[in-house]
Order: C-alpha cells, then structure tokens, then sequence
C-alpha cells in the first residue's frame, strides 16, 4: 500500500502575508508573484517586495491565478483579465441579491 503526503498550510483570512508566506502558502516561486503583482493581478501594501504584504483575499486570489496558469496555461496578462472578469461577475451578483432580483 503506497502512502500519499500532504502539505497543509492554515491562513488566518485577517493576518497579511509576506511575499515569502504568500509563495509558501500558494506552493509558487517569488518570481510568480512579482509579475503577478507586475500585471495587476495581486496588489501588496508596501513599496517593495521585502515590504509587501498580503492581505488574506489575495491568497485566494493568488491560487486563482496559479490555476490559470497551470491548468489552462493562460500568460500573467490573460489571468489578470480573467481575475478581473470574475471579480466583476461577483459585484454583478451581489448587486443582484441587494435587489432582491436575484
């Protein structure tokens, strides 16, 4: 019987991430995220990536993108639009249920 390992990382959603926490926690290397952050796709609070820090949407954003571009190898511009799209559809929703039209 073969034995499978897991890695598990816990993320408090309110606690901001380093670059090196964010890249441990998505399983990505730092030069990822910074053209991630390049594109717009992840915006740290800092000036520069030894400052920046992670608040906790951006982890899930981070391995949003990380699909992307693993499972249907979208380049940092497409997954920035892509982000961006869903970001937008979710407000829509939103909007609708305030409204009740939903």
């Amino acid at each position: 019987m073969s034995r499978t390992e897991f890695t598990v990382t816990v993320v408090e959603e309110d606690v901001p991430l380093s670059l090196a926490e964010l890249c441990r926690a998505c399983q990505v290397a730092e030069e990822q995220v910074r053209v991630w952050v390049v594109e717009g796709v992840l915006e740290p609070v800092g000036g520069t990536p030894p400052e920046w820090r992670f608040e906790g949407p951006a982890l899930r954003r981070a391995r949003l993108a990380l699909a992307l571009t693993r499972e249907l190898e979208i380049n940092p511009p497409g997954v920035a639009l892509a982000l961006d799209l869903l970001d937008e559809i979710a407000a829509l929703r939103a909007r609708l249920r305030r409204t009740g039209s939903a």
